[in-house]
């Protein structure tokens, strides 16, 4: 069985929009998304700038008794999930729930409510630790709380491949409906882990950018990058598979029509030497459907604005397109979002699929010095209309995983 799947309702969370009308307004604009740290005081902390969402209230969205309950990375797939859903106009009622499946990715899970549970353990005693404690942290939850909320009964569960998280949920969603065990997928990721111990734990492996210029922070590419911006929020896609969606009258967004998982088996936390685990994934995705490197119209890149990435990343774009690499656009989104860790690929797939639907390219923001080892089109600081038929989303993450994902416009 091989059947053909498409994307048809969109939903996002993020630091430069509540909502995915708003985030792809602010991608297309070029709107930065990073500031200075305001969910906790970072007085004592190196790094200063976050990407954080703004203006998030979950009692706007989600019952005030069933939000306390969840931590804010469910919290964020939950409201992501409902504008997806409502999106793709699914009536609920007439699918079939047993063929109806979610997986979304966390990297970390619960890590605000850990860090507020251990302080309450440390200075209260271990009576005063929530009994909601264990279901609050644990990052199945944001796919559990889905499929109870949708009465989803097919396969229900939970990647975690640190910043692959959301391309590898997404890339096994399209497996599971393209050999035929599901007609319909929630998917994607969430994260929500600007804290204190985070942010002090990727500050101490000196992988986060110590600028307090928000528009030279997160700069992928750029010579003068110097680590990631910390972002959150949650990105859901609506996968189906084409015929459900046709008989439906679905709107449809993108197909997706290629996924390579590959693993570098090389370090905990540098990519490979020339990306070759990276260029690996790439090459898998465009075997799965035939495409010649002269295809691609655009590259989402990993493009996280650390020193390893970005040169590695070139390089494995390099290996698997030769020399017509240089003739395809690549950027980096996350010059605007920050890095939303697990939650990445999700909000990238999103605007994977914008890209085709509307024919415009996001560009590379706060891009100035150029980098001799990094030396492709990164669309630099202003984005392109162009036709988008073939669109490759990379996402590596610590560990070694990596995961690309390709969209075609649906014909």
């Amino acid at each position: 069985m091989n059947r053909r799947v498409v994307i048809t309702g969109i939903g996002a969370v993020t630091p430069v929009g509540n909502n995915a009308d708003s985030f792809w307004c602010s991608i297309k604009e070029g709107k930065c998304g990073i500031d200075k740290i305001k969910a906790f005081d970072a007085t004592d902390f190196k790094v200063k700038l976050a990407a954080e969402v703004k203006d998030f209230t979950p009692e706007d969205f989600i019952d005030k008794r069933e939000a306390n309950r969840m931590d804010r990375f469910s919290q964020f797939a939950i409201v992501a999930a409902d504008e997806a859903i409502k999106d793709s106009k699914l009536d609920l009622e007439s699918i079939d729930k047993n063929r109806f499946g979610v997986i979304v990715g966390s990297g970390i899970g619960g890590i605000g409510t850990i860090e507020k549970q251990d302080e309450k353990l440390i200075t209260k005693g271990p009576g005063r630790v929530s009994p909601m404690t264990i279901p609050m942290i644990i990052a199945n939850m944001a796919s559990g709380n889905l499929a109870i909320r949708y009465g989803a009964k097919g396969i229900c569960t939970t990647i975690v491949t640190a910043c692959a998280s959301a391309n590898n949920s997404i890339g096994e969603s399209f497996r599971n409906i393209k050999f035929g065990y599901s007609d319909v997928m929630i998917s994607g990721g969430s994260e929500a882990g600007i804290t204190p111990l985070s942010l002090a734990g990727f500050a101490s492996m000196k992988a986060v950018t110590k600028s307090e210029d928000p528009k030279r922070a997160s700069i992928p590419f750029d010579k003068d990058r110097s680590g990631f911006v910390m972002g959150e929020g949650s990105g859901i896609v609506i996968l189906e598979e084409l015929e459900h969606a046709l008989k439906r009258g679905a709107k449809i967004y993108a197909e997706i029509v290629g996924y390579g998982a590959t693993c570098d088996a090389y370090h905990i936390t540098s990519p490979a030497p020339n990306g070759e685990g990276g260029a690996r994934a790439m090459k898998l995705a465009m075997e799965e459907d035939n495409v010649r490197p002269e295809d691609i119209s655009y590259i989402n890149a990993h493009g996280t604005s650390t020193a390893y990435n970005d040169s590695f990343e070139t390089q494995a774009i390099k290996t698997v397109l030769g020399e017509y690499a240089y003739k395809v656009p690549v950027s980096s989104t996350k010059s605007m979002t920050g890095h939303l860790l697990g939650a990445g690929g999700a909000v990238e797939a999103i605007i994977c699929a914008k890209a085709i639907e509307e024919g415009f390219i996001p560009p590379t923001i706060g891009y100035k010095e150029a980098d001799p080892e990094c030396d492709l089109d990164y669309v630099p600081n202003e984005g392109r209309n162009a036709e988008v038929n073939y669109v490759l989303s990379n996402s590596l993450g610590f560990g070694g995983h990596n995961a690309t994902l390709l969209f075609k416009k649906y014909k």
